[in-house]
C-alpha cells in the first residue's frame, strides 16, 4: 500500500500491545479508532533494542510529560511480539505503548514496509479528527525526528 498523505484519513487498526508502569507489565488491545478526540504520534521502529530504535523511543520518553500535557497519546509500533516489547521496555524505561505488528497488516497500511529491514523508520502525527496532519518517513533507517518537532507539530493541533 502506499503511504497515506497528510490531510488523509489515518488507516484506522487495532493492534496487541503492552506497557511497563511502576514495574507491572500490562497487555491490551490498541484501538486507533477509539483515540477520536486527541491527537496521536504512532512511531514506526525496526527492532526493539537495537541502538537506533532505542534513541528514538527514549528520546520520545524523555519529552512524554510535555507529549501528554497537550492531550497526545505516543504509540510504538514494531513487528516483534509482546514479550520483547516487554524486555525493551523495561531495560530503555519506556513508559508508553508498544504495539506489536507481527503480521505486518499495519506496517503494509501504513505503508511503511521496506525489504529486508521490515519497516522504515517512521512517525505519524494524527490530528483528534483522525486526519494524518504530519510525517516522517525514514529513507535508510538511522534517522528518526527529534521529539521537539513532533511536539511543534502537536502544539499546532491543539492551539
Amino acid at each position: 500500500m502506499s503511504i497515506p498523505a497528510v490531510g488523509e484519513h489515518a488507516p484506522s487498526f487495532t493492534l496487541p500491545g503492552m506497557i511497563v508502569r511502576a514495574g507491572v507489565r500490562t497487555d491490551d488491545e490498541y484501538d486507533l479508532s477509539a483515540q477520536v478526540g486527541r491527537p496521536v504520534v504512532l512511531a514506526f521502529y525496526p527492532g526493539d533494542a537495537t541502538a537506533v530504535c532505542t534513541a528514538q523511543l527514549c528520546s520520545y520518553q524523555a519529552e512524554l510529560d510535555e507529549f501528554t500535557d497537550l492531550g497526545a497519546t505516543v504509540w510504538g509500533i514494531s513487528p516483534q511480539a509482546l514479550d520483547s516489547h516487554e524486555a525493551f521496555a523495561r531495560d530503555a524505561s519506556l513508559a508508553f505503548p508498544l504495539l506489536s505488528d507481527t503480521a505486518g497488516s499495519v506496517v503494509r497500511a501504513y505503508g511503511v514496509q521496506a525489504p529486508g529491514i521490515g519497516l522504515r523508520r517512521s512517525v505519524f502525527v494524527i490530528g483528534p479528527d483522525g486526519v494524518l496532519r504530519w510525517r516522517h518517513i525514514g529513507l535508510v533507517g538511522l534517522r528518526f525526528p527529534k521529539a521537539e518537532t513532533i511536539r511543534e507539530q502537536i502544539d499546532l493541533l491543539v492551539s
